[in-house]
């Protein structure tokens, strides 16, 4: 299970002035180089800069970061909060196989990557759904529909 104390990243842990310090040296284009204290150096690989660029960005708008493994277990209460959905509803996709879950004992659990998954799916059914919606209501005339000329006031 998820330790949010263990996995958590508050900006109040960093000082001021090298947080300030780190947004500086990610703002710049280009990689950052680690030294250890060996004076060993190392560039960060293009896809860690990116993310470690949107957490100290994060950070320095006083933003804390929580890091979670793909294949941490949610409860179905913190499943549905992350999908922005009640409990039972989440339940109802569970037992109609909607989403991937495990069981523990009597318990049932979901692993990020199946909400990640779930997430994705249920987003480009929407997009579709939409696209055909903008498609119709546009070849019914409907989106910019035509206004009658009014005639100007005689005076």
């Amino acid at each position: 299970m998820l330790s949010t104390r263990n996995n958590r990243i508050d900006p109040s842990q960093i000082p001021d002035d090298q947080l300030a310090a780190l947004v500086q040296a990610f703002a710049r284009p280009g990689h950052v180089l680690v030294t250890d204290s060996s004076g060993n150096k190392t560039e960060l690989p293009e896809v860690l800069f990116r993310h470690f660029a949107r957490i100290v960005q994060l950070m320095s708008e006083r933003k804390a970061i929580v890091m979670v493994p793909e294949d941490e277990a949610f409860t179905t209460q913190a499943a549905a909060n992350y999908l922005g959905m009640s409990r039972q509803h989440l339940v109802t996709l569970l037992d109609r196989g909607e989403i991937d879950h495990h069981l523990v004992g009597t318990h049932r659990r979901v692993k990020f990557k199946d909400l990640l998954s779930f997430e994705k799916r249920r987003d480009e059914t929407r997009r579709v759904a939409l696209d055909k919606l903008s498609a119709e209501v546009d070849a019914a005339g409907l989106y910019f529909p035509k206004t009658k000329a009014v005639p100007p006031d005689e005076g």
